[in-house]
């Protein structure tokens, strides 16, 4: 069984890098212009040092994480197949692929072989870049065969690098986010300093290094930013265009990298619909940001070679039914609260009858069983009956599938995240209702009369987008502790909005009436330095104890067992594996199944050659989506 275990006669080694005393000397507002309209020193100075800021903590986080996985396998020292072998389960399939195009004599070659692989499934031939979402496998390989680095870094650096490459991303999105929110790059530096203290609970990537999820929740969270941005007040046609190609951009990687794209698309759909109905986006917003979604799905479909789950997702069914019945239902924002919230009740009820009418006739048109699983295992989970389906039930039983543990709101309250994300949820959402029954009593003048600029309570379309998605992804990582990977990292945006930003602090100066500009200049910096020199003081021993901490890899026995197989002939394994028996195979359970699918999953790295040998899927039946 695979273990680590402290090293035997190695000398510690130095720490790498560590986390900088991120206390600034300037924060300014972005919005501070000359009278001319141009920037003024000082707001470029602080946006030079704000920048600076960031992209050392995603860089800073990146290291953090590289320096986490060598110490605790010592990845440098140990052979390939062991450094193979550490790839758990279904990571080591992903990361044979890219083996397998690596060695390829050709990038065409390579191509064709993933396009009709016999070495996956039993006695089939199948098209890997139709079924898995490994688009990032191939890039990466291409890129490795082009680049001149051969001779210095082995592909398996170059592969992990590349991961831990993106939590840098991953950082920078949070950290602009957090300031476009805010209008304070403290902000930024809070919530990056949160999300790498947070670690075990804000991602896995050191020990699940080619998860799908690793790959594309830095892409989402960069999505995040640009919608923000997107939906900032006043901003600029121009300036528009420009995000809305970045939303794109950045949608279509979230989408091309991770099988459950349609499902976190489905749910930032509902959000988007929510703010529409409650009059906090304008059309060409909603329109915009719906067909930013639909373009990326339709060219990943293309990318799938036209992969029918695409097409019979219940995002797409959703979005077409929203945009449908938005165009025909013109009446909808007018009249008084009760007619509009009648209106909007009947609206949802269309479009929820629509969205089920388009997605079950897709399907049938189709003939796409490929997702049914998923919605056993939802309508199980909850409680709405009892399934028999295999994989639906091997969800269950899976922890991670599992409600969020109550420990994950200890550990976070320890780093001091909890309680200003608790106290800033509960505000804005007040706010937010607020708002919302302020806006559905405008008779749908409000928009165009400009009379929300008098309200006595409002709230920015990106602030509400962005409180809105914490709910929804909130509730989500609730019900599936997988899924809080999605919700922890933003979790740290709207802390540190908290923090930093005007909107919470200004209600609360409101009520002990000292509202002046002082005041508030003086707690939206003074706050946020305060709490980052604590978590100086008290995690900078913690982690320069975590990284000096040595390890090493060490598993013996499959260590043996892979070399021996890579050794055997390989029709002697498709005969041993084939399990040809009398009688109907049935799943192994226990511990001896988990082993099975290691060992199996692990053979199919070693083995890249076109002879069929079995995988552990094609006698138990094909995943469409191994993740």
């Amino acid at each position: 069984m695979t273990a680590v275990r402290q090293r035997k006669g190695s000398k510690g080694k130095e720490p790498g890098p560590g986390i900088q005393n991120l206390k600034p000397e300037c924060v300014a507002e972005p919005r501070e212009r000359f009278p001319t309209g141009g920037f003024s020193w000082w707001t470029i100075l602080c946006l030079i040092s704000g920048s600076i800021v960031g992209v050392s903590l995603g860089l800073l986080c990146c290291i953090y994480v590289a320096t986490l996985h060598e110490n605790d396998l010592w990845f440098s020292n140990i052979k390939e197949v062991e450094r193979e072998i550490s790839f758990r389960t279904e990571c080591g399939l992903y990361y044979s692929y890219y083996k397998q195009m690596l060695k390829a004599p050709t990038i065409q070659q390579g191509l064709y072989e993933l396009t009709h692989d016999n070495t996956t499934e039993s006695k089939r031939t199948i098209n890997i870049l139709q079924r898995m979402n490994i688009y990032q496998e191939v890039f990466l390989s291409i890129l490795y065969r082009i680049l001149p680095i051969q001779t210095y870094l082995e592909p398996i650096y170059f592969y992990i690098y590349t991961v831990f490459a993106l939590q840098t991303v991953y950082v920078i999105a949070l950290f602009i986010t957090s300031w476009l929110l805010s209008d304070s790059w403290l902000a930024g530096a809070l919530s990056g300093v949160w999300y790498i203290l947070n670690r075990v609970d804000t991602t896995r990537v050191e020990f699940t290094i080619s998860l799908r999820e690793n790959w594309s929740i830095p892409f989402f969270a960069l999505q995040v930013a640009a919608i923000t941005c997107y939906l900032r007040p006043k901003l600029k046609p121009i300036h528009q265009r420009v995000v809305l190609w970045l939303v794109f951009v950045s949608t279509f990687c979230f989408c091309l990298t991770w099988q459950f794209n349609q499902f976190v698309l489905l749910v930032q759909a509902l959000i988007i619909y929510t703010l529409d109905c409650l009059d906090f986006l304008t059309a060409e917003q909603v329109v915009s940001l719906y067909l930013m979604q639909v373009s990326s799905l339709l060219l990943v479909w293309l990318l799938q070679f036209c992969n029918s789950m695409i097409l019979g997702s219940l995002v797409l069914s959703f979005i077409v039914s929203a945009l449908f019945i938005k165009h025909f239902q013109t009446g909808l924002k007018m009249g008084g609260f009760v007619i509009r919230v009648g209106k909007l009740a009947l609206h949802t009820l269309l479009v929820l009858a629509l969205t089920f009418t388009i997605n079950y006739s897709a399907k049938k048109v189709l003939q796409l069983k490929s997702d049914e699983h998923i919605f056993k295992f939802i309508k199980a989970k909850f409680g709405f009956g009892a399934t028999r389906d295999f994989d639906a039930s091997l969800y269950l039983c899976e922890e991670a599938f599992g409600l969020l543990p109550l420990d994950t709101f200890e550990r976070l309250a320890g780093t001091v995240l909890l309680y200003p994300y608790l106290c800033t949820l509960s505000v804005l959402f007040i706010l937010l209702l607020l708002v919302a029954l302020s806006n559905l009593s405008l008779n749908g003048l409000g928009q165009a009369s400009g009379e929300k600029e008098d309200r006595t309570f409002k709230m920015r379309p990106d602030v509400a987008y962005n409180l809105m998605h914490t709910v929804f992804f909130g509730l989500l990582a609730f019900s599936t502790m997988r899924m809080k990977y999605l919700w922890t990292g933003h979790m740290c945006t709207i802390a540190a909005f908290g923090v930093c930003g005007k909107e919470v602090w200004a209600l609360y100066l409101r009520v002990l009436h000292c509202n002046t500009k002082t005041a508030m200049r003086l707690i939206r910096y003074s706050v946020p330095i305060v709490i980052l020199a604590f978590l100086y003081y008290k995690f900078w021993p913690r982690l320069m104890e975590e990284i000096s901490e040595l390890r090493e890899f060490y598993d013996p026995d499959t260590v043996e067992l892979m070399e021996w197989i890579s050794g055997m002939n390989s029709q002697l394994i498709q005969h041993i594996f084939m399990l040809r028996m009398p009688f109907q195979p049935q799943p192994i359970s226990g511990k001896h199944s988990h082993t099975l699918i290691h060992t199996l999953i692990h053979y199919r790295q070693f083995s890249l050659t076109n002879s069929p040998v079995t995988h552990v899927f094609g006698v138990w039946g094909k995943p469409e989506h191994p993740d």
